[in-house]
């Protein structure tokens, strides 16, 4: 289990976090929502290990850790292949590969590939690193509704073959309830809403009714 226990975070005067606990479960997906500026993507850089924090503890980290960005950061002058024999050994490669219907493509280059096909390739890269905990930054952004369906079932086959614990930032409600299996909501530096997702539709609501009433207050 990773937990967080009463993060600080400041930039320069700015606090983001200043007493901020969060649990992540061993298999459990936990989506993260927020408003902008509430420190959604900071709170995967603190854990990801890429931004320094001003306090308190991250326990039960493990050594490795998988990390879709918002943007696919495929290295250029490689191949599909040579991209994800960056993580993983050949074999495993050309078998993810064909499971993801992308083994015609082993041999393109980043630029000639579609959205969908980019982005596809960046979450079998994120879990072929085998690691016990994936984050992800709003992987389905900027992405037509069709194209985001696709590829969040696309997620959905592999997390539920891998079985990795998962922290989701998104700002879209009908993501968390699609793909998670608990939500919270963070705002002001600490956690203003905690829930299980056990039924989609339910969940949808919830979130969106507590968003709604947010802007009404």
């Amino acid at each position: 289990m990773l937990e967080i226990r009463h993060l600080k975070k400041y930039y320069g005067s700015l606090p983001v976090y200043e007493d901020f606990s969060l649990t992540v479960g061993e298999g459990e997906t936990l989506a993260v929502l927020g408003n902008s500026g509430a420190g959604k993507t900071t709170l995967l850089n603190i854990v990801a290990g890429l931004l320094p924090f001003d306090g308190g503890e991250i326990a039960g980290l493990p050594e490795r850790i998988g990390y879709i960005f918002q943007s696919d950061r495929l290295v250029p002058h490689f191949t599909v292949e040579q991209n994800l024999c960056l993580v993983a050994e050949k074999e495993r490669v050309f078998k993810a590969l064909g499971k993801a219907g992308l083994e015609e493509f082993a041999g393109y280059y980043p630029a000639r590939l579609s959205a969908g096909m980019s982005r596809r390739v960046a979450i079998l890269r994120a879990f072929l690193y085998d690691a016990p905990l994936i984050l992800m930054d709003e992987p389905f952004r900027n992405l037509d509704l069709a194209l985001k369906v696709r590829l969040m079932d696309f997620y959905a086959s592999l997390a539920r073959e891998r079985k990795n614990s998962a922290l989701f930032v998104t700002h879209d409600v009908a993501e968390a309830a699609c793909l998670a299996d608990r939500a919270v909501i963070i705002g002001g530096g600490k956690v203003l809403l905690d829930m299980p997702v056990t039924d989609r539709k339910e969940a949808e609501e919830k979130l969106e009714a507590y968003f709604l009433s947010e802007r009404q207050e």
